[in-house]
């Protein structure tokens, strides 16, 4: 009995890998790992928002934070969030995408 239930769960995989190389990926699943981003220091976000050409104001209005938020960090108060440090790397590495953000 065991057998066979090893039998069928083994042909059921072999049957999903043939319908993923057919281009059926309904039924699988992406494993996903974060890429290491760099600590955004008070400097880096100063950089940042310079290379950009915006404001504190500006760059707080992309990230969806205060501007006094901003200030803190490039103050060296306090430092990005995983998320806003996620947001300053992918901006910092394609200038284009704060169109998509605000309107200048």
């Amino acid at each position: 009995m065991a057998e066979m239930q090893y039998f069928e769960e083994l042909k059921a995989s072999l049957e999903e890998a043939v319908a993923y190389k057919k281009g059926d990926k309904s039924r699988c699943r992406t494993v996903v790992a974060p890429k290491a981003l760099p600590a955004y220091t008070a400097a880096d976000v100063t950089r940042t928002r310079t290379a950009l050409n915006l404001s504190q104001k500006g760059l707080a209005l992309a990230l969806g934070v205060s501007p006094r938020t901003v200030e803190a960090w490039e103050a060296g108060k306090n430092v990005p969030s995983g998320a806003a440090q996620r947001l300053l790397y992918l901006l910092e590495q394609d200038h284009s995408l704060i169109d998509r953000l605000v309107t200048q």
